[in-house]
């Protein structure tokens, strides 16, 4: 078990599918990107570009979300409140499993810079 698999074992079986679908969608768009621990959430990076998730009581914080003007509007309902990088995805509600997919391949497309 790596350390992003013990990170995700110690919440809920609710939360670790959720957290478990995204993890899923790295893999799924770039096989190779690099999975780490970085200041105690899952990271994944390619190049200098890198994004993480973590979650919480109430949601699943997804990092950092900026330079994406051509998605500010599905990212809207999402955007956490006095921030520009930082997306919440509320338990109460189903993944953006789509608007995920895209932020990762726009994220990592913008390699190197």
């Amino acid at each position: 078990m790596n350390g992003v698999e013990k990170y995700i074992s110690q919440f809920e079986p609710e939360v670790q599918h959720r957290l478990k679908e995204i993890r899923e969608l790295f893999f799924a768009s770039y096989p190779n990107v690099e999975e780490s621990i970085s200041y105690n959430m899952p990271s994944y990076k390619i190049g200098k570009q890198q994004l993480y998730f973590a979650a919480y009581n109430k949601h699943i914080g997804f990092y950092p979300v900026y330079g994406l003007s051509d998605l500010e509007d599905e990212l809207l309902n999402h955007r956490a409140k006095g921030t520009k990088d930082t997306l919440h995805f509320l338990h109460r509600n189903p993944l953006p499993i789509e608007l995920i997919k895209k932020i990762i391949v726009k994220r990592f497309t913008i390699i190197d810079k």
